[in-house]
C-alpha cells in the first residue's frame, strides 16, 4: 500500500501535466483565433465582436495586455463612439469598466472614461424630462468625471488632453466664485463675527446648509458651538470640506453630510432639532440656489421654533437663522454693452435685411411665456462692464424678506406679484433693470452687493426687451411687477408710461369715470414688454449670439472675403462686377440680385457655414453669386428665422438649404454637398466667445481642406494668438486662494487650489484692472489652409516697458479671412471675450527686461509657460 501511496501521486501529477498541457495548447489556440476573429472584425468595422474577442484574449493571456493595448484602445473607443451613437449609455460604461479592470493605471482610458461621463453629464442637462430633475445624477456624472480626469493626470502630469479635461471640468465642479468669495477677507469676517454673536449669547447647535469649503461650519465650531453639523450635495465639495475641516483640527467635531438639506431627516441623521441655521445659498438674484425653499423645509423639520418677538429671552432654546433677512434694491440703467446682447439693434447688415416678422429676444425674455425653467436674469459686475452704464432712476427697494418667518417664505411663491413705478430722472436708453440685495445677518451686521461696492458679488440684470422705443425723459415712470417665482427673483411686465398727459400710475389709477378720453390716450402711450404686433416669429437667441447678430463689422468683413473668393471662382465675374474697390461695396440689394440673375447659367458654387449657434452668413452668400448655400443651424426655430429672413430678401428657395437634415450622421457634418462636387468654401469657428481656441478645430481644418475644390478657401485661413504682460492683482485672486490671512487663518487655500485652471476666461480686456508691463506681441499663428507653417513649440521674447510684477499674460486673436481682411477679438464690437493665462507665482521685472514665453500647441490646446 505504502509503494502504491508513493507512486499514485506520481501517475496523477503525470496524468496531471498531461491534462494541464492540453489546457495551455487548446487555451492558445483559443486565444489565436480569437485575436484573428478579433482582427477580421476590425477589417469590417464591426467593433462591437472584436471589442468582445479582445476581452476574450486578455483574460486567457494577460501576458499580451502590452502586444494589444492600442489596438484595444482602439477597438473599445470606436465601439463606444457607436454605443453613444445609440444612447446605449450604460452599456458603453460597463465597456470600460471592464477595460479599466484589465487596464486600472492606462491614463488614455481614464481619460476617454471621463469625456464619456462628462457628454452625458453634457446631455442630461439639456434633457427637459427624467435627469435635468435628479441634480444628484447630474453631480455624479461631473464628479466621476473629474474623478478620471485626474487620475489620467496622476498616471502621467504630462498628458496634454487630460490636463485640460480637467481644468475644463474644474469649472463646472469648483466654479470660480469660490476663490473670489474666500479672498473676500471682509465677507468672511462679518460672516464670523455674526456667528460668533448667536453662538456665545447660547447657541448649541449648527447646522450649515450648502458648506461648500465648510468655513462657515468652522467659524461656528470656534466660536465654541458643541454641536455642528454641515450638508453639501456636490461629491467634489463634500470630500473638499472633509479635507479642510480634517487639515484645521476639526474632524469628529463637526459632522459632515453629502446630501441636500431638503433629504435630512431626525434622528437618521442628526440627532436632534437645531437652534442656528447658517447658510450663504444665494446667488446674486438672492433666491436662484433655492435657499427660500431649504429654509421652508429647514423651519418645518430641522430647527427649533423661533422666539417670541420682543421677549427678552435666551436663545438656547429658539431658533433662528444667519442671514435673518435681506432688502432688495434695484435701478433702471442704461448700458450698451447690455443692450447689444440681449436686443438686435439692427435692420441691416451686409446687404442683407432682417426681417421685421422675426422677433429676436435673448432667454431671459422668453422665459416669461416659456415652460422651462429658465433664470430671469444674467449677471454682471456693474462696476466692469465695458462702456459703463447710466443709471436712469433713483435706487428704489423692490422686495424685503425675513428668513426667520415661516409664514412669510411660504407666501413669497404664492403672493401676487408687487407692482412699482419708479419715476425716471435720467433721459437715455431703457435697457436693464439691475438688482442687488443687503443681505442682513443679524441686527448688526449686513452685507452689500451693490454695484457702487467692491465686494465678491456680481449684480442680476433684468434686460428690458419687446418695446417699441427705449428711450425715456425725465417725468416718464417706468413700471414692472416684482414677484418670487420658482424660486427666482423676477421682475417682468416692464414698461414705460410717458408724462405728456401729466398723470403718473396712481391718478391713473384714481380716473373718475368721466375721464375715458384721457385714459386712452394715457393706455395708448403706455409701452409694453409684450410681443409688438406684426412681428409673428419669435426667435430666441443666447446673449452671445445675439452679440454675434449685432457685430457689423464681422458680417461687412465675411461679405467682402466671401465675395472675393467667389469673384475668383466664377470667370465672368470680372467682367460684370465693378472693382471690389470702388462701387461695389457701396452696391445696394437690387443690384447684387440683378448681379445673381446674371449668374443664373453657372452651375451653382457650394459654401457650408458649420459655425456655432445661429448665423446669417449663409444668406450673405447667397446674394453674391450663383450660391448653394448650407447652414448647420440645428434649432428648428432657428431655420425657420432663416428661412425668413431669405425670403424677405427675395432668394430662391433653393438657394439656402440646412445642411444637418441632409444628414444622418451629424458627426459627417463635413462632407462632400454632392458626389462629384466640393466645396467653394467651409466656414468654420475657431474661437469660443470664452477666448480659447475651439476644440478638434485643427481636426476640422484638416477634413475641410480635403473637401475644397481648386480655389476654395476655409475661412478663417489663419488666425495670430496676442499677448501681453499684465500686472492684475484681480486675476490672482480670482484664480486662487490666497493662503490664510483672507480665510482668517483656517487653512483652505491648499485644497481648494488643487481646482484652480491656469487660464481665465470671458474676460473683458478693457476694463480689466490690470497695468500693462510690455507692449502686445505675437505669440502664435495657427494656419488652416496651411498646417505645414504652424509650429508645436516656440519661443517668444517680450520686452518689458514698464516695471512690476508679472501677474497674468492676457491673450486675443486676430481671425483673418484672408491676407488684408481680419477680425480683432478685443474690439469693442467684438461678441468675443478674451481669456487670460494667470501664473502660480508673481514674477518681478524691471524696465528693459526681456521676457521669454514658451508657446505649446497640442490639437486644440495652448499653453503659456514663462522661461526662466
Amino acid at each position: 500500500m505504502e509503494l502504491i501511496f508513493f507512486k499514485m501521486p506520481n501517475s496523477n501529477a503525470k496524468s496531471h501535466r498531461g491534462h494541464r498541457g492540453g489546457q495551455e495548447a487548446g487555451r492558445r489556440e483559443l486565444v489565436s483565433r480569437s485575436l484573428q476573429s478579433a482582427q477580421h472584425c476590425l477589417k469590417n468595422q464591426d467593433f462591437g465582436t472584436a471589442y468582445a474577442h479582445y476581452l476574450l484574449v486578455l483574460n486567457l493571456a494577460p501576458e499580451l495586455k502590452n502586444d494589444v493595448r492600442e489596438t484595444f484602445q482602439f477597438t473599445l473607443f470606436k465601439w463606444a463612439e457607436e454605443l453613444a451613437s445609440l444612447a446605449r449609455i450604460q452599456d458603453l460604461f460597463n465597456c470600460y469598466e471592464q477595460a479599466l479592470e484589465l487596464f486600472p493605471n492606462d491614463e488614455i482610458i481614464c481619460n476617454s472614461m471621463g469625456e464619456h461621463l462628462f457628454r452625458s453629464h453634457i446631455t442630461a442637462s439639456s434633457d427637459k424630462g427624467g435627469l435635468i430633475q435628479n441634480m444628484n445624477i447630474l453631480m455624479g456624472f461631473r464628479d466621476e468625471a473629474a474623478g478620471y480626469f485626474h487620475k489620467a493626470l496622476k498616471l502621467n502630469p504630462d498628458f496634454a488632453d487630460a490636463k485640460e479635461n480637467f481644468y475644463r471640468v474644474a469649472n463646472w465642479l469648483v466654479e470660480r466664485w469660490h476663490f473670489i468669495m474666500l479672498n473676500d477677507t471682509n465677507r468672511n469676517l462679518i460672516y464670523q463675527k455674526a456667528i460668533e454673536k448667536v453662538v456665545r449669547s447660547g447657541c448649541r447647535t449648527v447646522l450649515d446648509i450648502g458648506a461648500g469649503t465648510g468655513i462657515l461650519s468652522m467659524f461656528a465650531k470656534k466660536a465654541g458651538a458643541p454641536c455642528v453639523y454641515a450638508c453639501e450635495l456636490s461629491k467634489t465639495m463634500y470630500e473638499l470640506a472633509c479635507d479642510v475641516v480634517a487639515a484645521n483640527n476639526m474632524e469628529g467635531e463637526i459632522k459632515l453630510l453629502h446630501m441636500k438639506s431638503l433629504d435630512i431627516e431626525i434622528p437618521k441623521h442628526i440627532p436632534e432639532r437645531v437652534s442656528l441655521v447658517v447658510t450663504e445659498t444665494v446667488d446674486a438674484g438672492l433666491f436662484g440656489e433655492g435657499i427660500v425653499e431649504s429654509l421652508i423645509h429647514a423651519w418645518e423639520y430641522l430647527l427649533l421654533q423661533p422666539k417670541p418677538k420682543n421677549q427678552d429671552i435666551g436663545t438656547e432654546d429658539y431658533g433662528q437663522v444667519i442671514p435673518a433677512g435681506a432688502i432688495v434694491f434695484g435701478m433702471a440703467v442704461e448700458c450698451k454693452e447690455i443692450r447689444r446682447h440681449h436686443r438686435v439693434g439692427i435692420q441691416e447688415v451686409a446687404c442683407v435685411h432682417l426681417a421685421e416678422t422675426v422677433a429676436f429676444c435673448s432667454p431671459t425674455h422668453a422665459s416669461v411665456n416659456s415652460e422651462e425653467t429658465v433664470e430671469p436674469y444674467t449677471t454682471e459686475k456693474l462696476s466692469r462692464v465695458p462702456g459703463g452704464y447710466m443709471p436712469l432712476t433713483e435706487p428704489f427697494q423692490a422686495m424685503t424678506v425675513d428668513f426667520n418667518n415661516l409664514e412669510e417664505l411660504k407666501s413669497l411663491a404664492t403672493r401676487k406679484p408687487c407692482k412699482i413705478s419708479i419715476p425716471v430722472t435720467q433721459g437715455g436708453m431703457l435697457d436693464a433693470i439691475v438688482v442687488w440685495f443687503v443681505l442682513q445677518l443679524d441686527d448688526e451686521h449686513s452685507l452689500s452687493t451693490s454695484p457702487s461696492e467692491e465686494t465678491c458679488w456680481e449684480q442680476a440684470v433684468y434686460p428690458v426687451q419687446g418695446l417699441p422705443d427705449y428711450s425715456v425723459k425725465p417725468g416718464n415712470t417706468v413700471m414692472m411687477e416684482v414677484c418670487c417665482q420658482d424660486c427666482y427673483l423676477r421682475i417682468q411686465k416692464i414698461s414705460v408710461l410717458t408724462s405728456e398727459y401729466g398723470m403718473d400710475i396712481k391718478r391713473e389709477n384714481t380716473l373718475a369715470s368721466g375721464n375715458e378720453a384721457e385714459l386712452c390716450s394715457a393706455l395708448a402711450s403706455l409701452q409694453t414688454t409684450s410681443t409688438p404686433a406684426g412681428m409673428g416669429q419669435e426667435c430666441m437667441l443666447e446673449s452671445t449670439e445675439i452679440a454675434l447678430l449685432n457685430n457689423v463689422p464681422y458680417h461687412e468683413c465675411f461679405n467682402a472675403a466671401i465675395d472675393k473668393v467667389l469673384s475668383s471662382l466664377i470667370p465672368m465675374r470680372e467682367s460684370l462686377s465693378m472693382d471690389v474697390d470702388g462701387h461695389d461695396k457701396e452696391m445696394n440689394f437690387e443690384e447684387s440680385q440683378n448681379k445673381n440673375s446674371s449668374y443664373a447659367t453657372h452651375d451653382p458654387l457650394y459654401v457650408l457655414d458649420v459655425s456655432e449657434g445661429f448665423s446669417i452668413l449663409p444668406i450673405i452668400a447667397g446674394k453674391l453669386g450663383p450660391v448653394k448655400a448650407y447652414s448647420s443651424v440645428e434649432k428648428e426655430q432657428h431655420q425657420i428665422a432663416l428661412n425668413i429672413i431669405s425670403e424677405a430678401n427675395h432668394f430662391p428657395k433653393e438657394t439656402l438649404e440646412f445642411w444637418l437634415s441632409h444628414l444622418e450622421d451629424e458627426g459627417v457634418v463635413l462632407q462632400r454637398p454632392k458626389s462629384d462636387k466640393l466645396w467653394s468654401i467651409i466656414i468654420l469657428d475657431v474661437i469660443e466667445t470664452s477666448g480659447l481656441i475651439q476644440q478638434e478645430v485643427m481636426e476640422k481644418a484638416a477634413i475641410s481642406r480635403c473637401l475644397l475644390h481648386s480655389g476654395g478657401k476655409i475661412f478663417p485661413q489663419y488666425v495670430v494668438m496676442y499677448g501681453m504682460l499684465v500686472e492684475s492683482p484681480s486675476l490672482v485672486l480670482e484664480s486662487a486662494v490666497q493662503g490664510t490671512e483672507p480665510t482668517l487663518g483656517f487653512n483652505i487655500a491648499p485644497f481648494i487650489n488643487q481646482f484652480k485652471v491656469p487660464v481665465r476666461v470671458c474676460l473683458d480686456l478693457a476694463t480689466l484692472p490690470c497695468v500693462p508691463l510690455s507692449k502686445s506681441a505675437e505669440l502664435l499663428r495657427l494656419d488652416l489652409m496651411n498646417p505645414y507653417l504652424n509650429s508645436s513649440n516656440r519661443e517668444v521674447k517680450v520686452q518689458v516697458c514698464k516695471s512690476g510684477q508679472v501677474t497674468a499674460i492676457p491673450f486675443w486673436y486676430h481671425i483673418h479671412l484672408d491676407e488684408d481682411i481680419y477680425l480683432d477679438t478685443s474690439s469693442d464690437s467684438s461678441h468675443w471675450k478674451q481669456a487670460a493665462v494667470v501664473l502660480d507665482k508673481p514674477i518681478q521685472v524691471q524696465l528693459g527686461d526681456e521676457f521669454v514665453l514658451n508657446i505649446q500647441h497640442y490639437k486644440s490646446n495652448v499653453s503659456i509657460t514663462v522661461k526662466q
